[in-house]
Formats: structure tokens, sequence, C-alpha cells
């Protein structure tokens, strides 16, 4: 009989269900598994394929990893429209159900006040992009006046150099507006966590991320959040993307300790 590990997806309160089946990791059955007042969502998994080794090798095949974070955001997308949840990183797994409740014995008080911050709230995303091109190509179709024409060669430096000058100060100026953007959106909302850019290659964006904002927004401030990353963007010439309501992974994400 194959080695199998408990994988878990989420902590939320005990007594609280998923309002439909869903299916987890490879199709399987998902489980709660309580102890006290807290309930994780668990389902059983392959220790081959989640273990130590293969975890290794799997994390770096770019179609597995798809296929797992959609199955694991399934199950907690699932979940958040029942209750409050606390999202584990992907991949959290334990020997078996015993250590997921040892697990949530241990660090009750931590999920327990994980899931007291996000209770009537959801997270949204904001995305601006900057096309700084567009200065950059301005620049270059200028003309200095005058002995062009006799020092081709300094010409040609003089606009590359403007060129690169134009293009760093678009990119200041984005950069400049991103953090006006992430400030007027802060106060309308409960928490707030700036990202990293995402790779462009890998998101398959044009033009130059200068916020990839995530924002805790209490129920009863949506409409109101919504409309300010609507009132921004039709001022702003930079494009703004807003995406959610999310499970509120960027403020409540918890790293689970693998194959206790």
């Amino acid at each position: 009989m194959a080695e199998t590990l408990s994988y878990v997806y989420a902590i939320l309160r005990a007594g609280v269900g998923i309002s439909e089946r869903v299916a987890g990791i490879a199709g399987s059955e998902v489980r709660l598994v309580t102890s006290g007042g807290l309930a994780a969502l668990v389902s059983t998994v392959d220790a081959a394929e989640f273990g130590e080794q293969g975890l290794r090798k799997n994390l770096e095949d770019m179609g597995w990893l798809a296929t797992t974070v959609r199955a694991h955001s399934r199950v907690v997308e699932a979940a958040v429209t029942a209750a409050p949840v606390a999202p584990l990183a992907l991949a959290t797994v334990y020997y078996n159900d015993d250590r997921v409740r040892a697990a949530l014995v241990e660090r009750g008080p931590v999920f327990a006040d994980i899931l007291e911050l996000v209770s009537g709230h959801v997270e949204w995303g904001v995305k601006a992009f900057a096309d700084v091109s567009r200065k950059e190509q301005r620049e270059s179709t200028t003309s200095e006046p005058g002995g062009a024409q006799d020092r081709p060669g300094q010409a040609y430096l003089g606009k590359l150099r403007e060129r690169r000058k134009g293009q760093a100060e678009a990119e200041r100026d984005a950069w400049r507006q991103a953090e006006e953007i992430h400030a007027a959106l802060s106060d309308v909302s409960h928490a707030n966590r700036v990202h990293p850019p995402q790779n462009r290659d890998l998101a398959g964006y044009q033009g130059l991320m200068v916020l990839n904002g995530a924002y805790l927004v209490e129920d009863a401030r949506t409409e109101e959040f919504i409309a300010a990353v609507e009132s921004i963007a039709a001022e702003s010439a930079m494009r703004i993307e807003l995406t959610g309501p999310w499970a509120p992974y960027s403020f409540v994400m918890v790293e689970g300790a693998d194959q206790r």
C-alpha cells in the first residue's frame, strides 16, 4: 500500500464546512480535521509526490505546479465563501491527521488571531502599468538643430543620452504616481501589502508594472474601495487593473511545517 500524507489547505473555525463538495489535489476528497475551536481542510496525497524528494522535483515542473496551484486555490476559494479562512502555503503536508491536530493545538492562538483579522474582510489586488516607451519614442524622433549632418556620431550619442534620460524621468514619474495611488487606496483599506512586480514574461503584460498591491478591505467598504480604484483609473494615464475579491492570501498565509 502506497504511503500517504495529510495535505492541509487552510484553517477555519470548527463547525463551519464547505457549502458544497469540492475536489482537492488530484481529485481527492476534502475533509475536516478538528481540534478545539479550530478545523483544518485536509485531503490525502501520495507521499512519493508530496514528500521532500518528490516536491524538490515537482516544484520545477511548471505543468505540475500549475495544476496543484489550481486545485489548492479551488478548495480555499470554496471555503472562503462559507467562512473566514487562513490559507496555508502550497504543499503544506503532515505525516497524518494526528499531526494536523497537534499543529492546531500548538499554533491555535496564531490561527485564532488571523481568523479574527480577516473576518468580514476580503482581499483585492490593484496593479498599475506605465508605458514609458512613449516618451522614449518622442525623444528619439527629436532632431538637434545644427551640426548633426557634420557630426553623425556625436548626434547619435546625443540622441541616445536624451532617450535614456527621457525614459529614466518617465520611470521615476511613474513610480511616484504609484506611491500616490497606493497611499490613496490604503486610506480605504484595513491593511495593505506591496508585492514585487510580477515577471513580465510569466505574467504576459506590457509596459512597466509600478504597483502590485494587495488590500484587505472591510465588506462594508467594498463599494467605496472599488469606486476609488475606478476614479484613479479614469484620471491616471497609467493602466490600472483591479482583481478580486480573493481569499486573503497576502495577509494570512501561514507557513506550515512540512512532514511533521
